[in-house]
């Protein structure tokens, strides 16, 4: 089974055909997807798109959008996450690239999310870029509070984080990023990854993979970053489709595995 484990389908750029991308997921055989809440104020159309059966959601705030909600409590995310279709807290965590957010805001949103993931035993979906210090800093403080499961989506950070984060249980989710020519550097990490917690997404709209690059991203792409995980890790394809699949269900063990 191929999963989608991170997809944006309520984002605008899919607002003309959001239906046929989904159709041209299934038919290129993928089974699952999970559409990730960019910001709380916007759940409702990510929900609304987790009414597809083979779609689920999160609930959180990304940090470029922290200072729109700059008090978001562990409560308002803990009273969403009821909702059955939520199976994640996130996207969540630090992004010092851009600092669309203040830095200080982005951490205390952060581990707002930190504490519903500890709080409902979901998984903590974390955005980091150029803030490996402080995100290594602020997961090993809150796991040293209480245990959390967290997923480093889209991993593109250093190696030095990895480590931190695999020391933390953490699982891994590799993208199109890992197919581009000059991301050796990202290929290299995926090689230190423990094989039994890597999963696939594709971050769709952003990010198509090689032969793609340039073009919205959809999930019936996601193919393409399964086979070149297989060919960094040395797995044949079937075996990373199975590893992969494990792996995704061990960590969103909310839903129900077929």
């Amino acid at each position: 089974m191929l999963i989608d484990s991170h997809v944006n389908l309520h984002a605008p750029q899919f607002d003309e055909d959001r239906e046929a991308v989904i159709s041209r997921a299934l038919a290129a055989g993928v089974r699952l997807m999970v559409n990730i809440s960019d910001r709380v104020s916007n759940f409702d159309k990510v929900r609304h798109v987790a009414q597809h059966p083979d779609i689920w959601c999160t609930v959180g705030t990304h940090p470029h959008e922290a200072k729109e909600d700059p008090d978001l409590s562990a409560e308002t995310l803990i009273r969403l996450a009821q909702d059955r279709r939520v199976v994640g807290i996130g996207e969540c965590g630090l992004d010092f690239h851009y600092d669309l957010s203040p830095r200080d805001v982005q951490a205390k949103v952060f581990r707002a999310h930190v504490a519903a993931a500890r709080e409902t035993g979901l998984p903590l979906v974390v955005h980091t870029r150029e803030a490996d210090q402080v995100m290594g800093d602020i997961l090993e403080e809150e796991y040293a509070q209480g245990p959390f499961r967290l997923l480093m989506h889209c991993y593109t950070s250093g190696a030095e984080l990895a480590r931190r984060c695999t020391a933390l249980g953490a699982w891994f989710s590799v993208s199109g990023i890992a197919t581009f020519k000059a991301a050796e550097d990202v290929r290299e990490v995926i090689r230190e990854m423990p094989a039994d917690r890597i999963i696939v997404e594709t971050d769709c709209p952003y990010l198509a993979p090689v032969p793609y690059r340039g073009r919205r991203n959809e999930p019936a792409m996601l193919p393409h970053v399964l086979a070149k995980l297989a060919e960094i890790r040395g797995w044949d394809l079937k075996d990373a489709e199975h590893r992969t699949e494990d792996a995704f269900f061990a960590l969103f063990d909310r839903i129900p595995r077929p």
